[in-house]
């Protein structure tokens, strides 16, 4: 069953502290509540219309990732069931359902910790380039989309919204955030991929890479924001895995590819969009999600 779409929200007994590209959150004191909206976005603009169960994906399926690393890494999750919030939060039960998360609140760390099992997107346009991602020297002769001997610490810069993060050296990683905590950040992150994509692979999903976030709370590194979800992530179907090209594949790509049909600029405003575009992202937000939990929405 589909549920409310949400495109924003307005919670007026809540203290909002931010809106991303996605997420509204609001500041519970010590804690943080993270709203999914069924906002979408791509090459970094918001687009006008709101993919239904969006929302819901994105935080069940972090939830999933969650549970499924914990004895990697700790992590943000406090609560996800609406009647665990704080009584402020109640009045707004059906509109959090399902789509909502409690968290700690951590400093969080100014890099996206990203790790590549396969040659895609800015690090396929890099190696092109230099034969390198993020200053690590590949094999000669990768075609893009190939499959990586060993998957890769590829960090990158957090960019502000509507600017595009920015790839780094594992160095320029150390300068930002000290030696040991970039040591300690990387082989959490080569951990948490390395697990997902045997078990996403088990389910038919190649999982090409993904993006995490890190946080700190009295010493202790924690995982944060989102985790392996469509919109952190790429997702190919196995059986239709071809090396040499761009892939099939089960994150934003489609919506992607169409915007590139219709030659938008990728400035802002971004255009309306057609109600079949709608429907088929959805679809494939929503197939992502079954094939890796093994349930409906």
């Amino acid at each position: 069953m589909t549920s409310p779409v949400v495109s924003a929200t307005e919670f007026k007994n809540l203290k909002l502290k931010g809106r991303g590209k996605v997420r509204d959150i609001y500041d519970l004191g010590d804690r943080l509540l993270i709203v999914a909206t069924d906002r979408i976005s791509a090459f970094d603009v918001v687009m006008p219309n709101p993919i239904p169960d969006k929302g819901r994906v994105l935080t069940q399926l972090s939830k999933f990732w969650f549970d499924l690393t914990k004895d990697i890494v700790p992590n943000h999750v406090i609560a996800t069931e609406v009647e665990d919030y704080p009584k402020e939060c109640q009045p707004y039960l059906e509109m959090l359902k399902g789509r909502s998360m409690m968290v700690v609140k951590t400093d969080v760390l100014p890099i996206e910790c990203v790790v590549r099992g396969f040659l895609s997107g800015s690090g396929w346009e890099e190696y092109r380039t230099t034969g390198e991602v993020c200053g690590i020297r590949l094999p000669k002769g990768l075609i893009e989309s190939s499959k990586l001997d060993e998957p890769i610490f590829t960090p990158a810069t957090k960019a502000e919204m509507g600017l595009h993060d920015e790839n780094i050296t594992f160095e320029k990683v150390e300068k930002i955030i000290g030696k040991d905590l970039a040591e300690q950040v990387k082989s959490f992150s080569l951990a948490i991929y390395k697990k997902a994509r045997d078990f996403a692979e088990e389910r038919g999903i190649l999982i090409a890479d993904t993006k995490m976030e890190f946080g700190r709370k009295e010493g202790k590194i924690i995982l944060i924001d989102e985790l392996l979800t469509p919109d952190s992530s790429r997702f190919w179907p196995k059986d239709e895995y071809r090396p040499g090209g761009p892939q099939k594949s089960f994150d934003k790509q489609y919506l992607r590819d169409y915007l590139l049909s219709i030659r938008w600029d990728k400035s802002p405003p971004a255009p309306r969009l057609p109600e079949e575009i709608i429907q088929k992202t959805r679809e494939k937000y929503l197939e992502a999600y079954e094939r890796l939990v093994g349930i409906p929405l």
